[in-house]
C-alpha cells in the first residue's frame, strides 16, 4: 500500500524475499505520476518503480480468493499490511485469523492512528500526518510570516515505515530466542511525533515551544544562521561549530593554510576555545565568553567557505573532522563523487523496455547486512505462476 510500501522496499533491498500483493487490475499507486517519458500507464509509474524495487509481485482478489492469500501467508515469516482497520477482519484474513495456527508469524500493521485508537478510521495523508504529528512545526524559515514547510518525498509515510522495519527486525530477534511471533501495530501519527527531535519533549518536559529556523534545528531560543555562499556561488551549510580542542586546532590550522588570519579578528577567541571546548555549548547564551567563541568559530567557517568552491569546502571540512554540507539538487546528489563512491546511484535494468535507469540506492551502508537495490519493480501479476503455482493456486 501507499503507507507501507517503503517498509517492504527496505526489507527487500536488505535481502528479504518480499512479495507484494495487488488486486488483479494492479494497485492504485500504479497510477501515481510522474510517468516514464510522461506517458501514463500501469507499468510506467516512477512512483511504483521506486517503492517496489527488490520485490516479486502477485495478484490476488481478496474478496474472491481469500484461500489463496491464506496459503501465501502460510509460507511467510513476516506480513506487512496497511489496510483500513477492519477490512481484513471482515474477510477472515486478519492477524488473529492467520496467526492462530502460526505462533511464529510476525504481523506488522501500519495505520495512520493505530488500529485500536479512537481515531483508527480517520483519513490521513502524508501531509496531514506530518502536520498533525509535529515535524512541520519545526520546518521552515526564520521569517515566521511565511508558513511552515512540509518535508517532501513522502517523509511522513517513510518515517512510519522505518519504525515498522525496526520493529519487525526486533521481532525477528525475539522470535529467534522464543519461537514466538508478534502482532506489531505501527501508529504513523505517533511515529511522526517521536521523530520531532527536541520539539515534543521540549513541550512535554518544560512546556516550551521550539521555533522553526532556516536550515538548522528548531529551538526555543534563536540560533545563528549557518547558511552561506561558497566561492563558486553555491549555497553551503556551515554545520556545527567546533566542539573539541582538536577541532578548534584544525580550524585554526585551516585558517593559516589559507592565509586568512589577518582577515579574521576573532582568531584569538578560537585559540581560547581550545581550553574548555567540551563545555562551550552548555554555556552558550549564558556565558558571554563561550558565546563569543562559538560566534567566532561560525565566522571563521563562513569566511573559509566564501574563499573555496563548495566541494573543496566540504572535503576540507571532512578531512578536519568538521561537519558541513552542500545544498544540492536531486540531480547533483546523484552525480556527487562522495555519493558515487558510496555506491548510492544504482543502475537497474528494465529488460522489458530494453533500457536501464539510475535509481537512488541504499540509504545507509551496513557491512554485516549489505543493502542493495536488487531489481526493478514487478509488472502486474509477473510472478503469479512462480509464487502461487506451487501453492496450487
Amino acid at each position: 500500500s501507499e503507507l507501507a510500501a517503503f517498509a517492504g522496499k527496505l526489507l527487500g533491498d536488505m535481502g528479504a524475499d518480499v512479495i507484494v500483493v495487488e488486486p488483479p487490475e494492479g494497485h492504485a499507486t500504479r497510477s501515481f505520476e510522474p510517468f516514464l517519458d510522461d506517458e501514463p500507464g500501469a507499468e510506467r509509474s516512477l512512483w511504483w518503480w521506486h517503492y517496489q524495487t527488490s520485490k516479486r509481485g502477485v495478484t490476488i482478489d481478496l474478496d474472491r480468493d481469500a484461500d489463496v492469500f491464506r496459503k501465501l501467508v502460510a509460507t511467510a515469516d513476516i506480513v506487512v499490511e496497511a489496510e483500513q482497520p477492519g477490512r481484513l477482519a471482515e474477510l477472515g484474513l486478519d492477524h488473529a485469523d492467520l496467526r492462530a495456527g502460526r505462533p511464529d508469524l510476525i504481523w506488522v500493521s501500519v495505520t495512520p492512528f493505530g488500529r485500536d485508537m479512537p481515531r483508527a478510521h480517520d483519513i490521513a495523508l502524508d501531509l496531514t500526518l506530518l502536520a498533525e504529528g509535529g515535524p512541520v512545526w519545526s520546518c521552515g524559515y526564520d521569517d515566521h510570516s511565511l508558513p511552515p514547510v512540509r518535508g517532501g518525498g513522502n517523509q511522513g509515510y517513510q518515517t512510519a515505515c522505518i519504525w515498522a522495519v525496526m520493529a519487525a527486525l526486533t521481532a525477528v530477534l525475539h522470535r529467534d530466542l522464543t519461537g514466538l511471533g508478534q502482532h506489531l501495530d505501527v501508529n504513523a501519527y505517533a511515529a511522526q511525533n517521536v521523530t520531532t527531535e527536541a520539539a515534543t519533549y521540549s513541550w512535554l518536559v518544560a512546556q516550551e515551544t521550539v521555533q522553526r529556523q532556516t536550515g538548522r534545528h528548531a529551538a526555543v531560543q534563536p540560533t545563528m544562521s549557518n547558511l552561506t555562499i561558497s566561492a563558486d556561488g553555491k549555497q553551503v551549510h556551515t554545520g556545527v561549530p567546533p566542539r573539541t580542542a582538536d577541532q578548534f586546532r584544525a580550524l585554526i590550522g585551516w585558517i593559516d593554510e589559507l592565509g586568512l588570519r589577518g582577515e579574521l579578528p576573532g582568531t584569538a577567541l578560537l585559540e581560547a576555545g581550545i581550553d574548555g571546548a567540551e563545555t562551550l555549548f552548555a554555556r552558550l547564551g549564558e556565558d558571554d565568553t563561550a558565546t563569543a567563541i562559538i560566534g567566532a568559530a561560525r565566522e571563521a567557517v563562513e569566511l573559509i567557505a566564501s574563499r573555496l568552491t563548495a566541494y573543496d569546502f566540504f572535503i576540507g571540512a571532512q578531512e578536519r573532522g568538521l561537519s558541513v554540507g552542500i545544498i544540492s539538487s536531486a540531480e547533483e546528489v546523484m552525480e556527487d563523487p562522495h555519493f558515487v563512491a558510496r555506491g548510492f546511484p544504482v543502475e537497474i535494468a528494465h529488460e522489458d523496455l530494453g533500457r536501464s535507469f539510475v535509481y537512488p540506492g541504499a540509504p545507509f551502508v551496513a557491512n554485516g547486512s549489505p543493502v542493495r537495490v536488487g531489481r526493478r519493480a514487478p509488472r502486474i501479476g509477473e510472478h503469479n505462476a512462480e509464487v502461487l503455482g506451487p501453492l496450487g493456486s
